[in-house]
C-alpha cells in the first residue's frame, strides 16, 4: 500500500473570538494526552496503526503568543498554506471555532471545488457577534460570502434563530436538523471535503467538556459513522471547542481523540483508495 501525503497534526490555542467562556486555548495539550493515553491503543477502527510515523506527524502548536483577530488568523492561515503547499493534509485541533475561517481559507487557495461538511449544534452563520465580525459564532458566514466554497452541509444543528435561518438561505447551507436526521447516510460530495467538527454537536451526555450545552445532540457513535460513512473523499479536518476547564475526568478529550483518530484513519483511506460518490 502506497501513501503520498503526509497529515499533519496541528493545535491551534486560540480563544479569543469565543462569546461566552475561555477555555478552548488549552485544548490542543489536552487532546494529545488522551491521543496517547495508555489507556487506549492508536488503532484506528478500519484498521490503521497510528504508531506508524509514514502516515502522520504531529507539527506542535501555532504560535500565537498572544496574538488576537486578523494578525492571530493571519498566523494560522499562513503555516496552514506552508503545511498543503509541501504536499501535507492538515488535521487541526483547536481552539474555538473561530480558527476554523483561517484553516480553510488556505484549503480554499489551492481547492478552488471545495465541499464543507460542518458537524455542530450551531450554525455559525452569524453576520456579527458581540461586534466581532471574526467570532466563533461566524466562520462560516465568512466563509460563504467569498462565494469559493462548492457546497456547505451542516449536520447536528438545533439552534437556528431567525437570523441564521435567514443566513443559511441566503447561502444556500444544506442542514441536517437534529429534529430529521433521515438523510444522514445519503451525504456525499462531487469533489474535496474539508470536515469541520465543534465538539458541542454531541450531546453533553457524551461531551460535557464544551463551552456552550446543548441537549439533544448526537452521540459519539453517530459522528463515526458519518465520518466513516460520508461519500467523497476528505482532504483536512478540525476539531475545536473543548473546554478542558468544564472537563469532567477528560470525558471530552478522549471523545476528541478518538475522533482524531478515525479522521486520520478516513484521511488515509481517502488518498490511498479515493472513493468518491455522488
Amino acid at each position: 500500500m502506497s501513501y503520498d501525503q503526509k497529515i499533519y497534526l496541528l493545535g491551534l490555542p486560540q480563544d479569543n473570538n469565543s462569546s461566552f467562556l475561555a477555555g478552548p486555548a488549552l485544548a490542543p495539550q489536552r487532546i494529545r494526552e488522551a491521543f496517547h493515553s495508555s489507556s487506549a491503543n492508536l488503532f484506528t477502527e478500519t484498521g490503521f496503526d497510528l504508531n506508524d510515523s509514514s502516515f502522520w506527524h504531529d507539527a506542535g502548536d501555532v504560535v500565537l503568543d498572544g496574538l488576537g483577530g486578523i494578525a492571530a488568523f493571519t498566523t494560522i492561515k499562513q503555516k496552514v498554506a506552508e503545511l498543503i503547499k509541501g504536499g501535507g493534509q492538515v488535521l487541526s485541533i483547536g481552539g474555538d471555532h473561530s480558527v476554523s475561517y483561517p484553516v480553510i481559507s488556505a484549503h480554499l487557495e489551492t481547492c478552488p471545488d471545495l465541499n464543507i461538511l460542518h458537524i455542530d449544534a450551531h450554525p455559525d452563520l452569524y453576520e456579527n457577534m458581540q461586534d466581532n465580525h471574526y467570532s466563533h459564532a461566524s466562520p462560516f458566514a465568512r466563509l460563504m460570502e467569498t462565494g469559493r466554497v462548492k457546497r456547505l452541509v451542516q449536520v447536528g444543528i438545533r439552534t437556528l434563530n431567525r437570523h441564521q435561518r435567514e443566513q443559511s438561505e441566503r447561502y444556500n447551507v444544506e442542514t441536517h436538523e437534529m429534529r430529521d436526521l433521515s438523510g444522514l447516510s445519503s451525504i456525499s460530495f462531487a469533489g474535496p471535503v474539508y470536515l469541520s467538527l465543534d465538539l458541542d454537536a454531541l450531546d453533553p451526555a457524551f461531551a460535557p467538556g464544551v463551552s456552550h450545552y446543548e441537549p439533544g445532540g448526537l452521540s459519539t457513535r453517530d459522528v463515526l459513522h458519518l465520518i466513516h460513512g460520508f461519500g467523497g473523499k476528505l482532504i483536512g479536518a478540525d476539531v475545536v471547542e473543548l473546554n478542558p476547564l468544564r472537563d469532567p475526568a477528560d470525558i471530552t478529550a478522549m471523545v476528541a481523540a478518538k475522533i482524531c483518530k478515525e479522521l486520520l484513519g478516513r484521511m488515509i483511506t481517502d488518498n490511498t483508495f479515493p472513493r468518491e460518490r455522488g
